[in-house]
């Protein structure tokens, strides 16, 4: 089953169901409307697959839409990025769209406000208005510029995007109710200035609608026939309402909410991870480590892994935090039969096979992916010197330590059988070498039954070994849950109506919170260099494979050259993770 066509049952689906079938909507029409502020994250994947399979599965539409209404923030880099982002994912947009599109439409509906009464111009600072706001349990208080005549707000506003006026010198508000219990009716902001030059219509304006007044005008406009969004702008669907209707729509889309996708270990508030990008914790925005779609894409994991996973958490209402292990399992499952089966040693100790003859090469016939037969088998060669890894070697082992170590013997994978017989120190006593003999008889594949091997180990030949670095992950977070839901809700949902009255582009008043930096993963990233086979120098980027005991590995597109290719680990071969029975 191809999961962007299809979504389990779910109560939006029971919604569009009903909808239809009363005559209620003709046509279902949805949108992914990401602010082209940053990159997509792993959360951006289920709110992309449950607006476009929502729409493709009851036969209607979904535009791409970018929420681009602050300029200080936005740039074309990020809308690029977002669009290949939604395209590698495995999904066409019926029409893409751009809030910015619609900023006469916008200004004329905030004029419409102002002639009703329900709208007025404020002078207040940024700080003068978030106190007069009040609380959750204390109402707020009225502006003394909510009076003023219909005709001087007119003016005002007038003059507001005539440019008379300076970055938070002045906004313009909704006139509802600041005694409301929902705070996000307390006479939000709607326009605020910004001299700010914009990615799509340039110098053409100086204010600019805020994203919580701009989002149902954009909906209403094309026709969206169900906003769908995360569960943390439930708060907000009653001023999504009264824009709708006070701003006089023809048409009348409905928002629904369900619940956000949160994962252990990671962050996915775009403030935090542009801080990681601008203080260079992270080697960009497609950093392996990062949560992003473009990071993972980098990492190596497959559009089918994710939307698999995505379908697996459903759509309810339900918020929780899931176990990175979920998603690790999903990538495993996709990988273990596309993925071509190789070896590579990280760690790499050099073996002398010392009874097999000088300048000879032998080669071994090896399957490419043994639970996959039509990958076929491929031709690897065997010397007398090779490589294994560091830890497959022990001068004084612990009982039950059933790989290579003086007097023992092992099977070489797809090999021979081999003894360890001598080993070679340095100076200061390091293992660098050890000698070993083979038996001509033990064949891999020959049918040899004289005796038996309790350990088998990999290994690659050394004379045509290509020179490979490995990139070993482990999360960037030490923290289980670095998002509590809490502040969650509080950076995406009431802060996006606060007023950003200077101009300066933040949604938000406080900056960044750096705290989380604390909770950073020291050993994110372990770099080694070691050797793999000698078909693999001509690895191409974003080529998968499993290397033997070590997991999935996938080629860096960003650091590998012709003939050293870099390896970024996508997931290890084993987790404790295991699906729940239905």
């Amino acid at each position: 089953m191809d999961n962007r066509f299809t979504t389990p049952p779910n109560f939006i689906k029971n919604i569009i169901t009903e909808d239809l079938r009363s005559g209620k909507v003709q046509e279902v029409i949805t949108r992914f409307p990401p602010e082209p502020n940053g990159y997509l994250h792993i959360g951006h994947a289920k709110a992309i697959w449950i607006n476009f399979t929502l729409g493709g599965e009851f036969g209607g539409k979904t535009n791409l839409r970018f929420d681009d209404t602050n300029p200080v923030k936005e740039d074309v880099e990020y809308v690029n990025s977002i669009q290949e982002d939604v395209k590698w994912l495995g999904y066409e947009w019926n029409e893409k769209r751009f809030a910015s599109d619609y900023f006469d439409e916008m200004y004329n509906r905030a004029v419409l406000l102002i002639q009703k009464g329900k709208a007025y111009v404020d002078d207040q600072s940024a700080d003068e208005i978030r106190q007069m706001r009040g609380t959750l349990t204390e109402p707020g208080k009225n502006s003394p510029y909510r009076e003023r005549s219909v005709e001087e707000n007119l003016d005002l506003f007038t003059r507001m995007r005539a440019g008379e006026f300076k970055n938070g010198e002045k906004v313009l508000r909704a006139k509802i109710d600041m005694a409301s219990p929902n705070i996000n009716l307390r006479d939000p902001v709607i326009y605020r200035i910004s001299h700010a030059h914009h990615h799509n219509t340039g110098d053409k304006w100086c204010i600019y609608p805020m994203y919580a007044f701009a989002h149902p005008l954009e909906d209403a406009i094309e026709g969206v026939t169900h906003s769908l969004c995360s569960l943390e702008f439930e708060d907000q669907r009653p001023f999504y309402d009264w824009v709708i209707a006070e701003c006089e729509m023809e048409s009348q889309p409905r928002q629904y909410e369900f619940g956000r996708l949160n994962l252990s270990q990671m962050v996915t508030s775009k403030r935090k991870l542009k801080l990681l990008v601008d203080e260079g914790h992270v080697d960009g925005w497609d950093d392996p480590r990062m949560p992003t779609i473009s990071g993972l894409r980098r990492r190596g994991y497959t559009p089918e892994a994710i939307r698999d996973f995505v379908f697996e958490t459903g759509i309810s209402k339900s918020q929780g935090v899931i176990d990175l292990q979920t998603l690790e399992h999903f990538v495993r499952e996709d990988l273990k039969l596309k993925a071509p089966r190789t070896m590579a040693v990280l760690h790499p100790l050099k073996v002398v096979i010392t009874n097999y003859p000088e300048g000879q090469v032998e080669w071994l016939e090896a399957e490419n992916n043994v639970e996959n037969p039509e990958m076929g088998n491929r031709q690897i060669p065997f010397s007398r010197e090779i490589y294994i890894e560091q830890d497959d070697f022990m001068e004084n082992p612990p009982n039950k330590y059933f790989r290579l170590f003086p007097g023992n013997e092992v099977r070489l994978k797809h090999a021979y059988f081999i003894k360890c017989n001598d080993v070679i120190k340095d100076a200061d006593g390091n293992v660098v070498e050890i000698h070993c003999t083979y038996d001509v008889e033990t064949k891999s594949g020959s049918g040899f039954t004289g005796r038996k091997v309790k350990g088998t180990i990999h290994w690659v030949e050394a004379t045509q070994a290509v020179p490979a670095e490995f990139r070993l992950y482990e999360p960037l977070i030490s923290a289980e849950a670095p998002e509590a839901e809490a502040e969650v809700v509080a950076a995406v949902a009431g802060a996006e109506i606060e007023a950003d009255v200077t101009g300066a582009g933040a949604e938000t008043v406080e900056q960044p919170e750096k705290t989380f930096l604390d909770q950073l993963n020291p050993n994110s990233l372990e770099i080694v260099h070691g050797f793999v086979e000698q078909e693999m120098k001509e690895a191409k980027p974003q080529d998968k494979f499993q290397f033997f005991r070590h997991g999935y590995f996938s080629v860096d597109p960003k650091h590998s050259e012709p003939g050293r290719p870099v390896f970024n680990r996508v997931v290890s071969l084993k987790s404790s993770f295991q699906l729940p029975k239905a």
